[in-house]
């Protein structure tokens, strides 16, 4: 039977069934590389969640809201748009890099009302020391405290995690990529979740919200912040609440880590960036 024959009669593949092949073959391909690691991980936990939802879990990954589900789907979206996505890192590492300068500024409050505090202490027979005293210390470690949490992103951003310089300096970039996106996938963002399920309930009572979930009415709302236990000291209502502030801060920048080594994982080298340590010697 003539080969062309053969081919018509479907015993023999063609010249373009052997193409059509190769491009099915190299679609499949360039869409797993098109899409960021963070979309595969969106993937796997919405199956994940599909199933507990069938297996009537109790967990959170089994009672998610619509925008839960709204948000996961998102994330397979941009995934695979990688302009998209890498826009979204870096507004959120300029939202980092103006929480350090916030909190350079909150350094130098601390700084000068400590110093006040040590004036007026040698002082006291010119000032109302119970007050100023009360006021000017709850001042300095609410600044401190807020300090603390606006900056925490962008220590996340500057690579001064805790590691063992000398062992990771020696790692390629992609090996540090693997590394840092699993541990920010798998063990700090569910930290940052948790930690927001538990202060946001915390901030929304420090900030007088009833028990029914109602809140005060009335202009006169400070009155309504929780009150520090000691005499002549601000209320802790604000600080408290800036807790929700710092981590979700803290959340974003994990989120753009996870976007940048991701890009590495990918083959984008030039939308992802593996921080460099300036000191390998060190050990923390």
């Amino acid at each position: 039977m003539p080969e062309n024959q053969a081919a018509v009669d479907g015993l023999a593949p063609t010249d373009d069934d052997s193409v059509g092949e190769q491009t099915s073959s190299s679609s499949a391909s360039t869409l797993f590389r098109r899409m960021h690691p963070l979309g595969w991980v969106a993937l796997g936990f919405g199956v994940a969640a599909v199933i507990m939802t069938l297996a009537g879990s109790r967990f959170l990954v089994g009672n998610m809201a619509w925008w839960h589900w709204a948000l996961v789907a998102i994330t397979i979206v941009l995934s695979t748009q990688a302009p998209v996505l890498n826009a979204i890192r870096v507004a959120i590492e300029a939202l980092s890099s103006f929480g350090k300068s916030v909190a350079w500024i909150l350094a130098w409050v601390v700084f000068v009302v400590q110093l006040f505090n040590v004036i007026t202490r040698y002082s006291n027979n010119w000032f109302e020391a119970d007050i100023l005293f009360g006021e000017a210390t709850s001042l300095a470690w609410q600044s401190f405290g807020l300090l603390f949490l606006l900056g925490v992103g962008y220590a996340v951003k500057d690579g001064v995690n805790p590691r063992i310089d000398f062992w990771w300096a020696d790692f390629s970039s992609r090996r540090k990529a693997w590394i840092d996106f699993i541990f920010h996938t798998f063990l700090l963002a569910p930290f940052v979740v948790m930690a927001l399920r538990l202060v946001i309930p915390f901030a929304k009572t420090s900030l007088g919200q009833r028990r029914d979930g109602t809140w005060p009415s009335g202009i006169r709302v400070w009155e309504t912040w929780e009150q520090s236990g000691d005499a002549a000291q601000l209320p802790v209502g604000p600080i408290q609440a800036a807790l929700v502030i710092g981590f979700t801060l803290w959340g974003l920048q994990v989120l753009a880590e996870m976007i940048k080594t991701g890009f590495v994982l990918a083959g984008r080298d030039d939308l992802g960036a593996i921080k460099e340590t300036d000191a390998p010697l060190r050990v923390e």
